[in-house]
């Protein structure tokens, strides 16, 4: 063994620890001990709900699994911002699974968790899925209610996307498997079948103590609102259940009997393994950021062997286009060409890079796509457009604008891998999260920003040192490169894709291994939408 291939080898695996590692504490939520409480009640936390839900060894992908990863530390965190959401299987039909996490501040709605909740539902609602909510949450984090509560993106939007979704023909179906008070009782109830679990689950406008306070009426919460109550008296609920793995079959014996959709009508052939191995995927891949690579031997470990149809290979060579099929699924794909390659005219073209040719390409290969009905693909590692005079002059605006046009228009569904630089217009160009992918992950090798670290620390280094020349101040080259550093290590820290998942810049951060599986899954997800709208790319300069 080299040692190039070892310390690429050492760095990837390094990498994937970390990630591992990350999501395994995640996985523990508000922490042991808060597990053990919930058992002690009887309840099983999220995790253990979802995984007793959905089908024995099926897959679940999960969403948002690091949203607020490193936020609201002040608060004592919000790990995976207090609820799990995912693309699950019951009873072999395909469903969205939203589940309030009560180790995790007994539930309650961070910022975060309202961002993550109407991503799950956008999910369901682009690709027509049924919709599962296990509800177990105290209700609104009081302390940041301003940041929660009144604005379009905020808690109430998710009572629209119920009522949107009932008229779309959209299942919902609501399990109360704990509190769920105030506004939040709205939620399972727009639902088209609400349940709830005996002596653990209560829904009420509110609580015992806040009615004793505002009207002076004296009642434990379990005569205001339990299943007795709702399921004998108010006719709230629908039904009660004895645990939470009762109410859980009920549920399995909805799915049981759904009526079946039209679908999109995407192509799928018997799935064939990729050309090579998962662990040569990860050694073709390098971490290091500026060293050329060829993207072919990397797709050579994602789309199912001899599958890959590239589409005009000798003409705008830093974008590699073409179908393939992935876990036997149709697809086109759009990736960035890293390695240095050379035009017919002789000229080098350094990869990573969009030049008009490439761009030029990549509109005329997303119109086919979308008259062929086959979802595209972007893996992205992309240092952004080319610059200078000669691009300039050579319309590399107008060039770039047909593809971004193009891109933006589709409508076939998009899938965008985030696999190394994601940087500026580039990050647009190659459907980032502004584009409407409709799944969109980061492996561990991502970075997200306007631009490079090193470019960003030195320009706004120049720009904090001619503010401080302005106001008179002298700074020596040892304060100046104090500052750089510490300039350069804030902007590092906002690179991690990690900083991008917590806030749901992507979907998650995964195994470059668990790629093929994410592509597939949101695919069969898509699948369950028939595409309603025309492909119009409006005025396109040529």
């Amino acid at each position: 063994m080299n040692s190039n291939f070892s310390d690429q080898a050492k760095s990837i695996e390094q990498l994937l620890e970390m990630l591992h590692s990350k999501y395994e504490e995640v996985k523990l939520g508000g922490g042991s001990a808060r597990i053990a409480k919930e058992h002690e009640k009887g309840k099983l936390t999220a995790r253990e709900r979802i995984a007793y839900l959905i089908d024995p060894q099926s897959d679940f992908l999960e969403i948002g699994a690091f949203a607020a990863d490193g936020m609201y530390e002040e608060e004592g965190g919000c790990p995976s911002a207090g609820v799990i959401t995912g693309i699950g299987y019951v009873k072999s039909r395909m469903c969205m699974i939203v589940a309030n996490d009560a180790t995790v501040k007994a539930g309650a709605w961070f910022p975060m968790t309202a961002k993550k909740n109407l991503r799950a539902q956008e999910i369901a609602m682009e690709n027509r899925l049924p919709v599962i909510y296990l509800v177990d949450s105290a209700g609104v984090f009081l302390p940041m209610q301003n940041e929660i509560f009144p604005d379009k993106e905020h808690f109430g939007r998710q009572f629209r996307n119920n009522a949107k979704m009932s008229a779309m023909g959209i299942v919902q179906i609501a399990a109360i498997m704990g509190s769920c008070v105030a506004g939040g009782a709205y939620l399972p109830i727009m639902s088209d079948e609400a349940m709830i679990v005996d002596k653990t689950g209560s829904i009420f406008l509110a609580g015992s103590y806040l009615v004793k306070a505002a009207i002076g009426e004296t009642i434990d919460n379990e005569t205001l609102g339990g299943a007795t109550t709702h399921c004998e008296i108010s006719g709230v609920t629908d039904n009660k259940y004895d645990s939470d793995q009762a109410c859980l079959e009920a549920i399995r014996n909805i799915f049981d009997k759904l009526g079946h959709q039209p679908n999109a009508g995407f192509d799928r052939a018997e799935p064939k393994e990729p050309s090579i191995s998962p662990a040569k995927l990860l050694e073709n891949f390098p971490t290091e950021r500026v060293k050329p690579y060829d993207m072919l031997e990397v797709l050579a470990g994602l789309v199912d062997k001899s599958s890959f149809d590239e589409y005009k290979k000798d003409y705008g060579k830093t974008l590699i286009c073409g179908t393939a099929r992935i876990d036997g699924w149709a697809v086109g794909i759009v990736a960035n060409q890293r390695k240095i390659v050379k035009t017919a005219k002789g000229e080098m073209q350094m990869g990573g890079v969009i030049y008009s040719d490439s761009a030029d390409k990549a509109a005329r290969f997303i119109m086919n796509c979308n008259q062929r009905k086959i979802p595209l693909v972007f893996l992205q590692d992309v240092s952004g457009f080319m610059v200078g005079s000669k691009a300039e002059h050579g319309g590399i605006i107008k060039d770039g604008a047909k593809m971004v046009n193009a891109m933006a228009n589709s409508v076939v569904p998009k899938f965008t891998l985030l696999l190394g630089n994601s940087y500026g217009a580039g990050n647009y160009a190659m459907c980032g999260k502004a584009y409407d992918p409709r799944l969109i992950f980061a492996w561990p090798t991502a970075q997200m920003a306007v631009m490079s670290g090193a470019s960003a620390a030195k320009t706004l280094l120049q720009i904090k040192v001619a503010s401080l020349k302005k106001k008179g101040k002298v700074i020596s080259p040892e304060n100046e490169k104090e500052l750089l550093d510490e300039i350069t290590s804030k902007y590092n820290e906002e690179l991690s894709p990690y900083y991008a998942a917590s806030r749901l810049w992507v979907d998650g951060v995964i195994d470059p291994r668990e790629s093929r599986k994410a592509i597939s899954m949101g695919i069969e997800a898509a699948n369950h939408a028939p595409i309603q709208e025309r492909f119009n790319v409006g005025v396109i300069q040529t």
